[in-house]
C-alpha cells in the first residue's frame, strides 16, 4: 500500500501507538480497491454531513436529540441504506464508495455514523455483534444502540439477540470496540470477499497488510501461499507455506502442507 497513512494503518493493526483516526484508516483500506482515491474529498464529505446534522439539531448537547437528528438526516434525508441486493460487492467495504452511493454493509455504514459523530464531539462507538455491526451512543445521561444498516433503528436487547441470531447475548458482545477492532473486521470482511470472488491479487494485498502488522500470524502465511499459487507465483508460494509450518509446527494440516511443499519443490526443480 502506498497511501499517506499506510504506515500508520500498519501501526494501528499491530497495536502500536498511532494517531490515525478511523476515517483515515478506512480510506487506506479502500485504496486496495481504489488506489487513486481522493482522501481529502472523502474527508470533506464527512465534514459536510456533520455540518448538516449540526444545522438541523435543536440542541446538540442533548443526546436523544442528536441521535434522532442524525438518524433522520443520514437515513431519511441523505438516504444511506444497507445494500442487501449486492452485499458482497467490495464497494460496500470502501468508505469512499459508501459515501458516493449511500449504500453499504453494517460496518461501513457504522463508520460513517461514528465519524460524523466524532466531528460533533459526540460519543459514538462501534459494537461488533456476532454477524452484524451496530453503534452505541452514550453520554451517561442518554444511551442507545443504533443499527445503521436498517435505517438507524434503535435497538433493545431482544433486537440485538435477533440480529446476532442467538437466544441470549453475552454482555461483553454489547461493549464498544476500539478503532483497531473495527479496522481489523473491515479487513477480514474484504479478505473473505476477495477469496469468494477469486480475486487473488487483492486478497494478497489484504494478507500482506495483515502480515506486515503481525508477521507471526501463521494462518495468514498459509492463505498467502494459496493466493500466490492462484497467481502462479510458485516460488513465493513455497516460501509462504514454509513460513506457515515454521510458525505453526503442530498444525493439524501439516502433512497436507508438507505434501504441497514437496510438489512445488519438485515442479520448481523440473523447471531448471
Amino acid at each position: 500500500m502506498k497511501g499517506p497513512d499506510a504506515d500508520s494503518l500498519v501501526d494501528l493493526l499491530a497495536g502500536r501507538p498511532t494517531e490515525i483516526e478511523l476515517d483515515r484508516a478506512a480510506l487506506e483500506i479502500a485504496r486496495i480497491e481504489y488506489p487513486e482515491l481522493d482522501a481529502a474529498a472523502v474527508i470533506a464529505e464527512l465534514d459536510r454531513h456533520a455540518f448538516a446534522i449540526a444545522e438541523r439539531a435543536r440542541d446538540l448537547s442533548n443526546g436523544r436529540n442528536f441521535v434522532e437528528t442524525a438518524s433522520q438526516y443520514l437515513f431519511a434525508e441523505a438516504g444511506f441504506r444497507g445494500n442487501r441486493e449486492d452485499y458482497y460487492n467490495p464497494d460496500n467495504s470502501c468508505l469512499n464508495r459508501v459515501l458516493e452511493t449511500r449504500s453499504g454493509i453494517p460496518i461501513t455504514l457504522s463508520v460513517v455514523y461514528i465519524e460524523v459523530a466524532r466531528r460533533l464531539a459526540k460519543n459514538v462507538k462501534g459494537v461488533g455483534l456476532p454477524g452484524h455491526f451496530i453503534v452505541r451512543y452514550d453520554d451517561i445521561e442518554y444511551a442507545a444502540y443504533i443499527d445503521p444498516f436498517h435505517g438507524g433503528r434503535l435497538l433493545d436487547l431482544a433486537d440485538c439477540c435477533r440480529l446476532a441470531q442467538v437466544e441470549a447475548i453475552e454482555i461483553s458482545a454489547l461493549q464498544p470496540v476500539d478503532t483497531r477492532h473495527v479496522v481489523m473486521r473491515m479487513l477480514n470482511n474484504l479478505r473473505g470477499i476477495y477469496f469468494l470472488r477469486k480475486d487473488s491479487a487483492k486478497a494478497l494485498e489484504v494478507l500482506d497488510l495483515l502480515i506486515a502488522a503481525a508477521p507471526e500470524s501463521a494462518d495468514e502465511h498459509k492463505q498467502r501461499g494459496a493466493a500466490l499459487m492462484q497467481l502462479e507465483r510458485t516460488r513465493e508460494a513455497l516460501s509462504a507455506f514454509q513460513s506457515y509450518l515454521e510458525l505453526s509446527p503442530q498444525a493439524k494440516d501439516r502433512e497436507a502442507v508438507e505434501e504441497q511443499i514437496r510438489s512445488i519443490s519438485f515442479w520448481l526443480a523440473s523447471q531448471n
